[in-house]
Parts: C-alpha cells; sequence; structure tokens
C-alpha cells in the first residue's frame, strides 16, 4: 500500500513536543500508520541555507500539508518570510491538501505577521483551533479520517444511505410520502403521482436498501424519527440581549421529521424578528417584509439540517439574539471547501445528499451550490450587515438584525401557551432544565394587542381562510400558526370566526371585528408615519 506524506509545519522553537507526538501518535496509530507517513524537521539535519531547501523539498514530495500555527512567527528572511510561511506558500502553489490548527490564544498575544499567516490560510482552508496537545491530536485524527473518507481511501457508507437496523415500511408514514410528491410536483415537476406507493417513491428518491428504509428515509417521512435518531431535533432560543443569558423569554426544542422541523424552527424566528406591510395599492394582498429576509432564515436553517453530522449527539440551535441570528449545526465543511469559497458559487458538497434532494424536490432548497451566496446577497439588499460563517468545533452561520433594532427582544410576545405542546411533542425544556416558562405574555393584560395578534391585524382583508393568513405571513407550519396566532388573535376579541358553531369547518373563514379594524386602522396610520 502506498504511504501518503504529511509534512508537519511549525516554528521550531514552538510545538516541538506536539510535533514529536504527532509523528509518533500517526507512525504507531492501527488505522492513520497503514495510510500516511508525518515528517517533521527533526528528521532532517540540515543546517544554514541547506535547510530551507531541504523542507521546501520535503513539502513538494508530501500530500498533505499540516500547519501548527501559535504565537510567534519564526525567523525571517531578508524578504522578511519565514520558514513556515515559505512552506505555506509552497503547499499552496503546489496544490497541497492543507490542514490548518491554531493554538487558542489571545489575538493580542500573536506576532503581526502570525496573524496575517493564518488570515491568509483561513481565506484557503478550513482552519481548527486547539488549546492543548490532547485536543490537537483529536483534531489532526478527524481531519485525517475525514480525508481519507472523502478520498475514498476508506469506503464507509455515508450517514444518510446506511440503514438502521431492521426497520420496517410501516414506520414509513405513507401521507408524509403523498405530501412530499404533491409539494414537489408544484415546485419541480417531480414525475410521480401522488398515488404511488412509498415502496416506489422512496426507490425513485434512493432511499431504499434491500428493500430497507435509509436513515435519510427515516428522517424524512418516519412516523417518529426521534425513535431511531434522538438528537435530530433543532433547539430554538430568544434572548433579550447579545448574550446567552438568563431569563430566556422563549425555548423550543422542535422534533418530528425534517420538514416539520425546519418549518417550525424558521416559524420560531419568523415570529420573533420585526415585520413590516406594504400598501395594497397594487394588489389585495398587502406584502410582508421581514427584519432579516425569510429565505435567508430559511437557507441557514436548512443548511444545518442538510449538512450536519447525524453521528454526533449535539443537535442544530438556532439563536436569536437582540442584535443577530446565529444558527449552529455539527458539521464540517468539505477539505476542499474554505470559508473564502462557501460565499461564492461552487460545487454543491452535501453531508447528506440524500437528505439534500428531497430538501431541494419540495423547494426548501433553491439551487445546490448557490444557496450561501444567494443568502449574502439577499440579506445585503436588505440593508443588512453581511452574514458571517464560523467554522470551529460546529459550523456557525451568523445573520445580523437591523441596528435599530430596540433593547427589546423584538417581537417577543407571540402568545405561546407555557407548555403547549406544538406539532411533534415540542419538549419544553427550559422549564425543565431552568425552571423557566417558555410561556410569552401576550400583551392583553395590559390591553395592548401582542405582536402576533398585530401581525394578523395587518395582513386580514375581508374574510380569509386560515391558509391565506398563514401564506401571507409567510409561515409553514400549520399547528404553530393555528395556536400561537390564530387562537390568541379570537381569545383577545380582534378576531372572529365566519362559522362559530363549527370551528373545524372546511369553509371556515376569519375576518376582523370591530376591535381589530380599529386596530388595524392605527398600525397602517403608525407604519405611514415612519416612512
Amino acid at each position: 500500500m502506498i504511504k501518503l506524506k504529511i509534512f508537519i509545519s511549525s516554528v521550531q522553537s514552538e510545538f516541538s513536543d506536539e510535533r514529536q507526538k504527532l509523528n509518533d501518535y500517526i507512525s504507531s496509530d492501527a488505522l492513520l500508520g497503514r495510510f500516511f507517513e508525518p515528517f517533521i524537521f527533526e528528521q532532517v539535519p540540515a543546517s544554514g541555507d541547506n535547510q530551507v531547501k531541504a523542507y521546501l523539498d520535503q513539502v513538494k514530495q508530501s500530500d498533505i500539508y499540516l500547519g501548527i500555527f501559535g504565537q510567534f512567527y519564526g525567523n525571517e528572511d531578508i524578504k522578511g518570510i519565514s520558514p513556515v510561511e515559505h512552506e505555506f506558500n509552497l503547499a499552496s502553489s503546489e496544490n497541497k491538501t492543507k490542514l490548518i490548527f491554531v493554538s487558542h490564544h489571545n489575538s493580542n498575544d500573536r506576532h503581526p505577521k502570525e496573524k496575517l499567516l493564518i488570515r491568509k490560510a483561513e481565506e484557503e482552508v478550513v482552519r481548527k483551533g486547539f488549546s492543548s496537545a490532547s485536543e490537537l491530536k483529536t483534531a489532526v485524527y478527524s481531519s485525517l479520517v475525514n480525508y481519507l473518507a472523502e478520498k475514498e481511501y476508506l469506503r464507509i457508507a455515508p450517514f444518510d444511505a446506511s440503514v438502521c437496523g431492521d426497520v420496517p415500511m410501516d414506520d414509513i408514514d405513507h401521507e408524509k410520502i403523498s405530501l412530499f410528491i404533491e409539494l414537489a410536483q408544484a415546485k419541480r415537476g417531480f414525475p410521480l403521482p401522488v398515488s404511488t406507493s412509498a415502496e416506489k417513491t422512496l426507490t425513485h428518491l434512493h432511499l431504499l436498501d434491500k428493500g430497507r428504509p435509509t436513515n435519510a428515509a427515516l428522517l424524512l417521512f418516519a412516523f417518529q424519527p426521534q425513535k431511531y435518531f434522538i438528537s435530530a431535533e433543532i433547539k430554538c432560543a430568544q434572548f433579550h440581549g447579545n448574550s446567552i443569558q438568563k431569563p430566556i423569554p422563549a425555548f423550543q426544542v422542535y422534533k418530528g421529521d425534517i420538514f416539520q422541523q425546519i418549518n417550525q424552527a424558521v416559524d420560531f424566528v419568523l415570529s420573533r424578528i420585526n415585520v413590516s406591510t406594504g400598501s395594497r395599492d397594487s394588489g389585495v394582498e398587502a406584502p410582508v417584509n421581514y427584519e432579516i429576509p425569510r429565505t435567508a432564515v430559511i437557507e441557514a436553517i436548512v443548511n444545518a439540517v442538510a449538512h450536519r453530522d447525524y453521528n454526533s449527539t449535539a443537535g442544530v440551535q438556532v439563536m436569536l439574539f437582540r442584535n443577530r441570528l446565529e444558527v449552529w449545526n455539527p458539521g464540517q465543511l468539505p477539505l476542499s471547501l474554505s470559508l473564502s469559497k462557501l460565499k461564492k458559487p461552487h460545487s454543491s458538497f452535501p453531508a447528506n445528499p440524500l437528505i439534500a434532494e428531497p430538501l431541494y424536490l419540495s423547494g426548501y432548497i433553491e439551487r445546490l451550490g448557490t444557496g450561501i451566496p444567494d443568502m449574502i446577497n439577499s440579506c445585503l439588499k436588505a440593508g443588512l450587515k453581511e452574514p458571517e460563517f464560523k467554522q470551529e468545533d460546529v459550523f456557525k452561520a451568523i445573520l445580523w438584525r437591523k441596528k435599530s433594532a430596540t433593547g427589546q427582544a423584538t417581537g417577543e410576545a407571540t402568545g405561546e401557551a407555557t407548555g403547549q405542546v406544538t406539532g411533534q411533542a415540542t419538549e419544553q425544556a427550559t422549564v425543565e432544565a431552568t425552571g423557566e416558562a417558555t410561556g410569552e405574555a401576550t400583551g392583553e393584560a395590559t390591553g395592548e394587542a401582542s405582536e402576533v395578534v398585530r401581525r394578523i391585524a395587518l395582513v386580514l382583508k375581508g374574510e380569509m381562510k386560515r391558509v391565506e393568513i398563514q401564506k401571507q405571513l409567510q409561515l409553514r407550519h400549520d399547528e404553530n400558526f393555528r395556536i400561537n396566532y390564530i387562537l390568541p388573535a379570537l381569545a383577545a376579541g380582534y378576531v372572529e370566526m365566519s362559522i362559530p358553531d363549527t370551528p373545524t369547518s372546511p369553509k371556515q373563514h376569519y375576518l376582523l371585528t370591530a376591535k381589530g379594524i380599529a386596530l388595524q386602522k392605527k398600525l397602517i396610520k403608525q407604519q405611514k408615519g415612519k416612512k
């Protein structure tokens, strides 16, 4: 077996113990030792001018450049460039795979040129941090195993294509399959009819393995996906300020299938950020504009779900702060995709392609490979600061809110009932973990309409069906909308039903009461005054 050569680079006076330990570890490890041959400075007894040339020759002969960057920059030549930077530059020009590991030192403690070198590296590759030799070893191991998997030296079935034991087809919800086909037909012209059997549909989507549902099939269409994948959930939290601090005004854990999780998480965010409506001069419907573009919110959450590492015990986290929205997922960018490349149109490298494809077919992903650039463009077009992306232990997408946001957590009065179970058995984890109620004040105690009631009042024109109001507000989760919007509006007396004696009638419509009409006029006047 041909071994792949790794050139381990760092300032010679820094990380000497770590270099030696990595060399010994990679050489002796039962897995890594089969595939890799490490090289460290100490293996070449060169000196003077010959030393730099000898090391650069080793870089040329290597398959992987492994850089350990810390506080120091190293001895500079007459051009002011250190050996480590020379090695990094050569690895780049030779198109070597580069793995960069940066110590957790304070930026002020680093040499100015070392900081510039780290920034240069971040433009080309994803770097990982470490604070100890043990963390460095773990990070290197993980990166090298990922390298072997990406290059297919290790042929391991990806998570989404694997099967979870002998799960029967009975655990697949046929109604979910039919709803998916209906949506995929409308969005992408999906060729199968709604009456297609679950087996045939899953076969068409490559979601069966010898007649057994794959992990992707269970996450997308099972009755209870968390029966098999307990961490397949989205935790959503809202904070009053710009940091994680108590009290937490809202906390939800959304379960169910992937589509349900996305819909509920998106609705959680949209219900708590500022919204404005345009005039009806050009049509019956008043255009609704959210403070953070809805498309950007969806893209951030869908990316987290589609690209996360489902083998991790961690889940996706959506955190809304006063000045930003952060979406975390336990996943890693491919070695070939850097943060700078991520911001430009690029080839699609979904971590879970069998999950990404149904999301694309059903319209959750617009175009493969352009999601991040589209997210950036929509935020910039809305007058927001450019979104940021960070690859640390988790991947983070940060979407900034408008600077005019007040010190109050905007839109926090959503009227959610304390302990209310929405959708797929939502857990009220905050109550259990911190004793804080997750229900939010509706504002009715003070005689003021809640934020959600105001939103309904702004868009409700004449008699409208629930789905029409929901569509106007661009919200997708039916049960969440009914509980958090319709019921509070009815209870507060701003909205009434056209057929009050038959609440569940398919012909049911909703209309503003006199109280609701007065509120609508007041809100429209306020909006005109702000323009």
